[in-house]
């Protein structure tokens, strides 16, 4: 009798990475390379030293979280490759990378810009609300994809044999 294959852990793996990941795209594209808002610019606007410190440091510790989210995936995936009772998909890795970068999306999205307006995605406009739907709306997309994809990995069930693991 065989045992049954588990996604599972993989599924745990890929939203751990995914938001980590996705936490890293918004850090270094938004906060740092287009620079459009920093942790706390709604709240204290980087146009002192003072206050682009005080920033600097509180986008290092977002950075440092999603670093931690980012190496405990990788650890779940590690563990995960180990199993034999794992079904080893490509789809299904990414499904959850994608899940896991939209529900990071969307967490931050209502958390950070509606609910507590520590920033905004673009805080160089009047206009705010268009750019944080738009947040908002990738995340969603990100989400709806993760899923197709999961689901598409169903089909992949391939159960490792013991010289693979």
């Amino acid at each position: 009798m065989t045992e049954p294959l588990h996604r599972t852990p993989l599924i745990a793996a890929g939203l751990l990475m995914g938001a980590g990941l996705g936490g890293f795209v918004d850090g270094i594209v938004l906060h740092q390379i287009l620079q459009w808002h920093n942790m706390l610019s709604n709240q204290l606007p980087p146009n002192t030293l003072v206050a682009a410190k005080v920033n600097m440091y509180w986008d290092g510790v977002f950075h440092a979280a999603v670093w931690v989210l980012t190496a405990i995936g990788l650890r779940v995936l590690w563990a995960a490759s180990r199993r034999l009772d794992v079904a080893w998909s490509g789809r299904t890795l990414v499904g959850g990378l994608l899940l896991g970068w939209g529900l990071f999306n969307v967490v931050e999205g209502l958390i950070d810009h509606t609910l507590l307006g520590l920033h905004h995605v673009y805080e160089y406009t009047d206009e705010k609300l268009p750019w944080d739907m738009a947040f908002l709306a990738f995340g969603a997309l990100l989400l709806l994809a993760g899923w197709g994809f999961i689901r598409a990995g169903r089909r992949d069930v391939r159960p490792r044999t013991a010289y693979q693991a």
